[in-house]
């Protein structure tokens, strides 16, 4: 037995009575919060502070819209470093008494090799002529994926390093902590990043509909709500989640009509090396082009329309708002089991009557791979200017075949006229 002990301890085998609890957050409201809504019941007090800071947050987006696509993405970097510095504080707060060596430190270490990684890639595709007119980022650019491979080995071998007798379970624990974290926030932020780029009316629109579905699910959910929806969220109820659906479909039909009729928000944006700004400009393409439709036979003694005139897009907003209403939620309820789990109640206390910005954003990952493959699945066709992009890299041999071999097919097809020949 006591053989069988000391194996035991070898192994680090723990039970999850065994993990120490976390520390609750601190109170983070504002005091003229507290003196102004002192005379409110706890409820209602929740409510204002949710419902002001929720107003304040939605003015700074629409700032940041403002000022453009690089301030989005910088935007979506900061949220992005946010939530994993919040995932990976519970795992250091949770294990800090066992004394681990190098783990905060590998963690970040590995978000940069993850990160420099997706926006190398990103600058490859997107900014290849830039890259072309300096000669010190070639190198990087040409061997991109072997040095981001040296960098995360380098990460690898000090993980191995750390490792300490009688917490070698433990600290693999948190050697898969990091990496699924770093998949759930640096990975999908990526494809936020690359939704931006299809034009910022692929970013405002899912992320918008995700934010009217949680409003509208409290609201309705604060006001009417009686029959629980899940246990993981006992606050949550069918009838905020059915209410929160119906407004979210509404909203996303209704802001894509007002989004569609501006080339800034639906034309791809493209970085200009002449001005070295980036650029929305563009013909719409035909999702952004008035159609005429026939209204179902259902509907029309309703409507009392026979047609209806719409932008295309906004049939595509639907299926974006009906994921972000019926699967998105998901994302919420995936973190509030992660939070029960670590017996909390936010993942950080950064804003008032939210919690972190993770417990914002838990819905957001999710829909950002969804609307990436909804683009890549339904919407996007071969992209002629990232072709020419990666052209422009090859070498003049290379480029001279492709040339050759470009020619020879057209003249075989009849595009190119007989006396184009030789």
């Amino acid at each position: 037995e006591a053989d069988l002990g000391e194996r035991l301890d070898d192994l680090d085998l723990r039970n999850d009575l065994d993990i120490p609890d976390v520390p609750p957050s601190s109170d983070s409201t504002p005091e003229i919060f507290k003196r102004v809504l002192s005379g409110l019941s706890a409820r209602w007090k929740n409510w204002w502070i949710r419902g002001i800071l929720t107003l304040a947050m939605i003015s700074v987006f629409f700032l940041i819209i403002y000022m453009g696509s690089f301030m989005l993405m910088l935007l979506v970097l900061g949220i992005q470093v946010k939530c994993f510095h919040e995932i990976i504080t519970i795992g250091y707060r949770v294990y800090h008494s066992y004394d681990l060596p190098w783990f905060r430190s590998l963690s970040w270490y590995f978000l940069l090799c993850v990160n420099y990684f997706f926006y190398g890639e990103t600058v490859a595709d997107y900014f290849g002529t830039f890259v072309q007119r300096r000669e010190q980022l070639q190198f990087l650019i040409r061997y991109h994926r072997f040095i981001s491979f040296a960098l995360y080995l380098a990460g690898f071998c000090m993980f191995v390093l750390s490792l300490v007798k009688k917490h070698y379970r433990l600290q693999f624990y948190m050697f898969a902590w990091t990496h699924v974290t770093l998949l759930i926030t640096v990975t999908q932020s990526h494809l936020v990043i690359q939704n931006l780029f299809e034009g910022m009316i692929w970013f405002l629109v899912p992320i918008s509909s995700v934010i009217c579905n949680d409003i509208a699910a409290y609201i309705f959910g604060f006001f009417f709500g009686r029959t629980p929806l899940i246990k993981l969220s006992p606050k949550k109820t069918w009838e905020g989640f059915i209410g929160g659906g119906i407004s979210t479909v509404v909203f996303g039909f209704v802001f894509s009509y007002f989004l569609a009729q501006h080339q800034y928000f639906v034309c791809p944006v493209e970085y200009n090396s002449e001005t070295n700004r980036f650029v929305t400009e563009c013909e719409p393409s035909e999702l952004f082009q008035m159609k005429k439709y026939s209204v179902p036979l259902l509907l029309q003694a309703v409507l009392g329309w026979e047609t209806v005139n719409m932008y295309p897009f906004q049939m595509h907003s639907i299926a974006l708002s009906t994921f972000a209403s019926l699967i998105g939620p998901f994302g919420g309820f995936f973190a509030s089991g992660f939070k029960r789990a670590f017996k909390i109640k936010d993942f950080a206390d950064t804003i008032p009557g939210h919690g972190g910005i993770m417990d914002r954003f838990d819905c957001q990952y999710l829909m950002a791979t969804f609307v990436h493959v909804y683009i890549t699945s339904f919407i996007r066709g071969p992209n002629p200017s990232k072709v020419l992009k990666q052209l422009l890299v090859l070498q003049p041999e290379q480029q001279l075949n492709v040339y050759k071999t470009l020619k020879s097919h057209l003249v075989e097809k009849g595009i190119l006229q007989p006396s184009l020949r030789g």
